[in-house]
């Protein structure tokens, strides 16, 4: 069942994708060769208390997810646990923060490169993804359909030969961090159910240099591309009001 808020859940949402936003720019400038993950993830804990936000992925799921933020490097795609890995040059991180404020949430992930991008194709890479992620965002129109969202995303990725991630997918967000419905990245248009106002997205496209097929860690989280392949990763979070769709997690 969809959930569709009213104006104070959109309010409290609103501010919860600003504080959160703020906490992105502060991590892009802690992306230096030689930190840790771990470290990286400390910074990001004590920045979401400072900032009144609590970590939705800390403890979720089972086994329960360990760290405050999923930080994915190079070939991972999602979910990389914070570790003793340290950062080098040219390493593409994908950080992702799913964080509640009295009570509601926004979700949000940014790509990285520390230092300069390895390749120009790589560096192609991130900026398909986040073209990818403005084409699904503008297809978050009352009256269309969720599809539209998912067709927009593979259309805009596969145009560019890069391969767009089945196993994993956006999402609904609101009191829950993963509500109704479920928005995959590739598909048909005119499907699903009907966009309407008072609903709430994230949608995060996540793309491969080679082959989509995933494949998992014993850890059961990390998710890397199959044949170690770079993969980006990037989330907004878009609530849908009557003067149309609107991005929270973007100053």
């Amino acid at each position: 069942m969809i959930v569709r808020k009213n104006n104070y859940a959109f309010s409290i949402m609103r501010e919860a994708g600003k504080r959160l936003a703020s906490i992105f720019q502060e991590i892009s400038k802690k992306l230096k060769e030689g930190i840790t993950t771990q470290e990286l993830d400390l910074f990001i804990e004590n920045k979401l208390q400072a900032s009144g936000l609590y970590s939705q992925c800390k403890g979720y799921g089972y086994p329960p997810f360990p760290g405050s933020a999923c930080i994915s490097i190079n070939d991972v795609i999602v979910h990389g646990i914070p570790s003793s890995q340290k950062l080098k040059q040219g390493d593409l991180v994908k950080v992702d923060i799913c964080a509640s404020y009295n009570g509601y949430c926004a979700d949000m992930a940014r790509s990285y490169f520390v230092g300069e991008a390895p390749s120009d194709k790589a560096n192609l890479l991130v900026a398909v993804a986040y073209k990818s992620l403005d084409a699904g965002i503008d297809r978050v129109r009352v009256g269309n359909r969720i599809s539209d969202i998912s067709f927009a995303i593979q259309s805009t990725v596969e145009a560019q030969g890069f391969g767009v991630v089945r196993d994993f997918a956006g999402h609904g967000i609101g009191k829950k961090m993963h509500e109704d419905p479920e928005i995959v990245n590739f598909g048909a248009p005119d499907k699903g159910p009907i966009i309407e106002v008072g609903m709430a997205f994230a949608l995060e496209p996540m793309i491969t240099l080679g082959d989509y097929v995933v494949a998992m860690d014993d850890d059961k989280w990390t998710a890397r591309t199959v044949d170690g392949s770079l993969a980006a990763h990037v989330e907004d979070t878009v609530i849908v009001t009557d003067n149309g769709s609107e991005i929270i997690t973007r100053l």
